[in-house]
C-alpha cells in the first residue's frame, strides 16, 4: 500500500528548544589514526570521513559528563526559556536511541531529574532518527485534544560505546573492504542532548505554531541499516536510494495539501554531505536554506534535528516557515511544518 499519513494542528506551539553538547571533541583524523593499520591493510585512503561523509569532527561526553544529566540540563533550560513550571508539565516523551538497559524506560530517570509531578505521563518512543519528530507529533496531538497543557520532548545520545566497539572490530585481520564500509556510518556518529517544550498556541501567542505534516513508511527496507551498541551495519548505497525514493514519494503526495517549495529554512536530519546533497537535489531545495551541523557534530541521531534548530533559531524571524524533515532507518520519513 502507498500513501502518506497527514496530521494538522490548530492550537499547538513550540515554545522553546534547547541543547546540551559534550565538551570533548573527537576529530575524524583522530578516528582514522586509530584505524591506521586497517586502512593500510585494506588499501583505503586517509581522509575518508572528511571526503566521503563531510564529517570533520564530532562530540563525545568527557569525564564527569553523562547523557542523562545533559538531557536533564537541556530540559531544565527549555522549561525556563518557555516560562513553564515543571509542575505544569503533563507529558514527557524520551526519544533516545541510546539506553543503558531495557527497563525501566529512560524516561523515568529524566522525569525524576526534571522534577516533574506524579501526574506527568512519561514514556520512551523509539523510531531511530525520526524519534524526536514523532515525539513532537504525539505531544502535539495530546495538547490539541485537551489531555495535557504542556509537554516536553527530550533526546540524549551517546556514540562512545558503538564507536569503540566498531573500531576494535575493524582492526581485526578478518575484516575485508566490504565489511569495513558496512560499518563506515558508525564512525560518523556524535553525541548530544536536546529538549523541546510544547504548549497551547492560544496561551502563548509568541510561540512557534506547529501546523502539522506527513509521515510515510517503506518498511520493505527494514534490513538496510541495523544497529546496536555492538555496531551499526548499513548497506549505504541501497539505503540512500531507498531513502530518496521515500522522501520524493512523500513530498510529491504531500504537495496536494502542503506547499513546501519555498520554505525559509529546511531543518534536515544530519547524516553526511552525500545524504544532504542528495536530498537537496531530489526535492529541489534551495541549498542556502538547508543548514548543516554534521561537519562539526556528526550524526547525533534523533537529536540532530532539534540541535540544528537550536543553532538556527537566532537567525529566524517571526513569520518564517520552517520544515523539519528526515529519514529514519526502517525506513520511515517525516516532515513537520512550523510557523516561526
Amino acid at each position: 500500500m502507498t500513501g502518506n499519513a497527514t496530521t494538522r494542528f490548530d492550537n499547538v506551539s513550540l515554545l522553546s528548544v534547547a541543547s546540551t553538547l559534550p565538551t570533548r571533541v573527537t576529530t575524524s583524523d583522530d578516528i582514522e589514526a586509530r584505524l591506521a593499520s586497517a586502512l593500510k591493510r585494506l588499501k583505503l585512503h586517509k581522509g575518508m570521513l572528511r571526503r566521503v561523509a563531510g564529517v570533520l569532527e564530532r562530540r563525545n561526553w568527557a569525564d564527569g559528563e553523562s547523557t542523562d544529566d545533559a538531557t536533564i540540563e537541556a530540559g531544565k533550560r527549555a522549561l525556563a526559556e518557555a516560562g513553564v513550571d515543571p509542575s505544569d508539565v503533563g507529558l514527557l516523551i524520551n526519544t533516545s536511541v541510546t539506553r543503558k538497559h531495557l527497563e525501566p524506560s529512560v524516561a523515568v530517570r529524566l522525569h525524576h531529574g526534571l522534577g516533574l509531578p506524579s501526574s506527568a505521563i512519561n514514556f520512551d518512543v523509539a523510531n531511530a532518527c525520526l524519534g524526536f519528530v514523532n515525539g513532537m507529533s504525539l505531544a502535539a496531538s495530546m495538547i490539541e485534544s485537551g489531555q495535557i497543557r504542556y509537554a516536553i520532548v527530550v533526546n540524549g545520545e551517546d556514540a562512545d560505546e558503538i564507536q569503540t566497539n566498531t573500531i576494535d572490530r575493524l582492526l581485526r585481520e578478518d575484516v575485508d573492504r566490504e565489511g569495513f564500509m558496512s560499518e563506515f556510518a558508525s564512525l560518523t556518529l556524535g553525541s548530544g542532548s536536546a529538549a523541546a517544550v510544547l504548549g497551547r498556541a492560544d496561551e502563548h501567542p509568541g510561540g512557534h505554531r506547529i501546523l502539522g505534516g506527513v509521515t510515510r513508511a517503506a518498511t520493505q527496507f527494514h534490513e538496510l541499516c541495523v544497529g546496536s551498541v555492538d555496531g551499526m551495519f548499513t548497506d549505504a548505497k541501497a539505503l540512500l536510494k531507498g531513502g530518496l525514493d521515500l522522501v520524493v514519494s512523500a513530498w510529491k503526495e504531500a504537495s496536494t495539501e502542503w506547499d513546501w517549495t519555498s520554505m525559509d529554512r529546511y531543518i534536515t536530519h544530519q547524516v553526511s554531505s552525500v545524504h544532504t546533497n542528495a536530498i537537496v537535489k531530489a526535492a529541489k531545495l534551495d541549498r542556502d536554506r538547508v543548514p548543516t551541523t554534521f561537519p562539526h557534530l556528526g550524526n547525533v541521531g534523533p537529536a540532530s534535528i532539534p540541535i540544528t534548530l537550536v543553532e538556527e533559531q537566532d537567525t529566524l524571524k517571526k513569520g518564517d516557515r520552517v520544515l523539519l524533515m528526515g529519514v529514519g532507518s526502517g525506513l520511515n520519513t517525516a516532515m513537520m511544518e512550523l510557523a516561526w
